[in-house]
């Protein structure tokens, strides 16, 4: 499970923020709050902001740190033997000491997938495609708050390994180009500690709902096995049926195309729908049922994984054309234990105020993003929030009409929208 997320100058946010999934001493919803490696977790963040306020920017940051974890052993080199170019991250740009510094990500998490509750100390600063510092701790659950060193690394400086076998070290010494983490090439060189930490990341889940859902033609944008396998498309009717039992069935046609061998197999898939009077089917194309129909659909196999697994998963705008009861439900998901057993983990962004209440998460389950005049974003929790009294928010708080007239900050300064010649001066 995820501890804590932080990071440091990228895109708006200039200074180090923090996610922290951490429970709070707060005594509400007592169920939401799940016990591991010593630490009391909580399984869902819901973080809300102003557009263009940094919401997708806390996204932006995970999943960057992600994709650099899971493809760096692949950067560096000659050009002949580069198989990808580089991410790159983008900075803090309104100030010149930030845009030419370093970015930074770390995680905190537990890992039991060999059933002894570790917990992980990761991250790394990378300044443009090229890594700065790179660290490696971990604590034994039986521990209070000693961590061991398995790494550190620093440009321009020998390579500490206290925890890694001598010979590991010498081919990462050896293979270790400016651009690649210890961790990505450890895994790429069978390394079992750093394997466990790369297979953290590629148990996470990320999806921007926005752009989620809108092509199903291939075999890669359908649920793993959906074409061939009948049982999984009856799961996904079963799961289809939670908020939508209107769709009974499903056909899948192959196609055949000439750039097959290029791009993988195309499908033409329907939805079959019982009719009004019970008498006989339609199909649909799949491609023509809306949009939040679609969504769900390609939301499937994300919720699935890390519930099967008992990992993170991280949506960028979860609202979008989705309505808010759906929302709620995929929230509660995570949040029943009886359903989460694998105690996974949902972190999501969204505009949706309905579920911006006490009702369903807790204070410290709720999270907000803030943006000065100088483009600075800032990420707090309900629960740390204190107003110009120094006054924490109160437990019984009206947390959804308080935060729409902007006492938690958070929302759009608004003015009318005078778009029209001289500025609508002499309009009405």
């Amino acid at each position: 499970m995820l501890i804590q997320f932080n990071f440091k100058n990228f895109r708006s946010f200039r200074d180090e923020a923090s996610l922290d999934m951490t429970a709070t001493k707060i005594s509400e919803h007592p169920s939401h709050v799940v016990e591991a490696g010593g630490d009391k977790l909580l399984s869902v963040a819901a973080i809300y902001g102003a557009n263009a306020s940094g919401k997708s920017n806390v996204y932006g940051a995970f999943s960057f740190m992600k994709e650099y974890v899971l493809n760096s052993f692949s950067y560096g080199g000659s050009s002949s033997r580069k198989s990808n170019e580089p991410l790159q991250a983008t900075p803090y740009l309104f100030d010149r000491d930030s845009r030419t510094a370093p970015s930074e990500f770390e995680v905190f998490y537990v890992d039991n997938s060999d059933g002894r509750e570790k917990t992980y100390q990761y991250g790394f600063s990378i300044q443009g495609s090229e890594i700065q510092e790179e660290w490696l701790y971990t604590k034994a659950k039986t521990a209070r708050n000693d961590y061991r060193t398995v790494f550190y690394r620093k440009k321009g400086e020998e390579l500490e390994a206290e925890g890694l076998p001598r010979k590991a070290v010498e081919n990462l010494k050896e293979a270790l180009q400016k651009e690649a983490l210890i961790v990505s090439l450890g895994a790429k060189l069978n390394i079992a500690r750093l394997t466990a930490v790369y297979d953290w990341f590629a148990n996470t889940e990320t999806v921007h709902l926005a752009t989620l859902g809108e092509d199903f033609s291939r075999a890669g944008d359908l649920p793993e096995g959906f074409v061939t396998d009948r049982s999984v498309q009856e799961n996904v009717l079963r799961f289809m049926s939670s908020f939508d039992d209107s769709i009974v069935d499903f056909e899948i046609e192959e196609i055949k195309r000439s750039d097959e061998e290029v791009l993988g197999k195309s499908y033409v898939v329907h939805t079959i729908h019982a009719l009004a009077d019970g008498d006989g089917r339609q199909s649909i194309l799949l491609g023509n049922e809306s949009s939040g129909t679609r969504k769900m659909l390609a939301l499937y196999e994300p919720l699935k994984y890390v519930l099967d697994h008992g990992s993170v998963l991280f949506i960028d705008e979860l609202n979008d054309r989705l309505h808010p009861l759906l929302v709620r439900n995929i929230m509660l998901t995570f949040l029943t234990p009886e359903i989460n057993i694998n105690h996974a983990q949902l972190i999501l962004t969204s505009h949706d105020v309905w579920q911006f209440s006490n009702e369903l998460l807790r204070r410290d389950e709720l999270w907000v993003t803030d943006k000065n005049r100088y483009g600075v974003s800032t990420l707090y929790s309900v629960a740390e929030f204190k107003d110009e009294d120094g006054r924490k928010i109160r437990r019984n708080a009206s947390l959804a009409k308080n935060y729409l007239v902007g006492s938690y900050g958070g929302i759009p300064a608004l003015k009318p929208l005078v778009m029209l010649g001289n500025g609508g001066e002499d309009a009405g």
